[in-house]
């Protein structure tokens, strides 16, 4: 067992506790409040801040390996421009040394979910972990397949149109290339379920339009890379035509588009904030885009797309837009219990609840101030990381 201590301890869903007390059994919060008793025989850690480890949405850590190069680089298979069959669960190394899991644990950030890149149309399954390094990356998955990546704009027709001079090269192309995906799935699906007791006539697996199939069957959503508002009403308009489910991550313009967003019912993942304009479609990035979002009823998390920029971030790309106008207590739960839904794992993660993981980051003091240290951080019930 486990007792942690908090001069305030804040739930997320359900206020903050002054004095609190958290008692942890098994990986999970057995109990929380201000009147908890703690065995005689545990020794409590302590701290000035306690609150639910981070939920980081939309990552690329473990995947792109840092300072390696191309041998560390297994983000993006560039060999055509739907590759639904890949999945990132296949290409994230697990271990202490990578380096961008190791600034996710340090800051305190125990789960996040991890995409295929989005130089192709469609980029493959997504995975959510836990951050704590294992022997394999298989023991530290809490959802696989969390999602299908897709992608908008111009990464799909750089790649493709201006680097290889094949489809697609327009934003046309890049409907048309998903339209196409998704058509040949259904008319996939209809045979197999025809042809069910024929063996003769049923047609041979195909893994490429296997993978589709949860996405059409509304088991998982895609999540849609696009920064531009015509790029996610492209979007919307394909999942409407096949009814399908989506996210739209990095929401860069969602100031101009969030009424429409919110009317839509479209979750956002909003980032990556803390960085350059590399692209011409990122020229409009602006920290009072998670406040107009808000304004509009848009249900958003806060992103940091690392290694696009450095997950140690996320924290302060809330807090820098708090600074704009963002309600604070939206940006804390936009770092956690929102993502966490959005990704599926809510049930697990995002807030301090009886019966949700143990994962938890021990302060110095105010989440969302710049001096504000992590100090200790939990990940099912275990200390995984002190600071020194």
């Amino acid at each position: 067992m486990l007792a942690i201590i908090g001069k305030k301890v804040n739930t997320i869903t359900n206020g903050i506790i002054k004095n609190g007390v958290i008692l942890v059994e098994d990986g999970k919060v057995k109990a929380i409040g201000p009147d908890v008793k703690i065995p005689d025989d545990i020794k409590p850690l302590k701290a000035k801040y306690v609150m639910p480890g981070l939920v980081e949405a939309h990552c690329h850590i473990g995947i792109w390996e840092e300072k390696i190069g191309w041998a560390g680089s297994d983000g993006n298979e560039m060999t055509e421009a739907a590759t639904p069959h890949v999945r990132a669960l296949d290409g994230i190394k697990a271990n202490a040394n990578e380096s961008g899991l190791e600034a996710a644990l340090h800051e305190g950030i125990t789960t996040a979910q991890v995409l295929p890149g989005s130089a192709n149309v469609i980029g493959g399954f997504g995975v959510v972990l836990k951050t704590t390094p294992k022997t394999t990356v298989d023991q530290m998955v809490i959802r696989n397949p969390s999602g299908m990546k897709i992608a908008f704009g111009e990464n799909p027709m750089r790649a493709y149109g201006v680097q290889k001079k094949v489809m697609p090269s327009t934003r046309m192309g890049v409907a048309g290339v998903l339209r196409e995906s998704l058509q040949k799935t259904k008319n996939y699906m209809e045979k197999m379920e025809l042809y069910a007791d024929d063996p003769e006539k049923k047609p041979e697996v195909d893994l490429r339009l296997e993978a589709l199939i949860p996405v059409l069957k509304k088991e998982i959503p895609f999540r849609a890379h696009a920064h531009r508002a015509d790029d996610v009403a492209t979007a919307i308009r394909i999942c409407e035509e096949f009814d399908v489910e989506m996210s739209w991550e990095h929401a860069t313009e969602g100031h101009r588009i969030a009424e429409y967003i919110a009317e839509k019912k479209v979750s956002a993942v909003w980032g990556p904030s803390l960085t350059s304009r590399p692209k011409w479609e990122m020229r409009e990035l602006g920290y009072s885009t998670p406040k107009i979002m808000f304004d509009a009823g848009v249900k958003f998390a806060i992103q940091t797309d690392a290694v696009g920029s450095t997950i140690r971030f996320l924290p302060i790309c809330a807090a820098l837009s708090v600074r704009e106008g963002l309600p604070y207590d939206y940006a804390l739960k936009a770092i956690t219990i929102i993502p966490a839904e959005i990704i599926g794992v809510s049930d697990r993660v995002g807030s301090l609840e009886v019966g949700k993981d143990a994962d938890l980051r021990l302060l110095s003091g105010d989440p969302l101030e710049f001096m504000t240290r992590c100090q200790k951080v939990i990940i099912d019930g275990e200390v995984v990381y002190s600071l020194k």
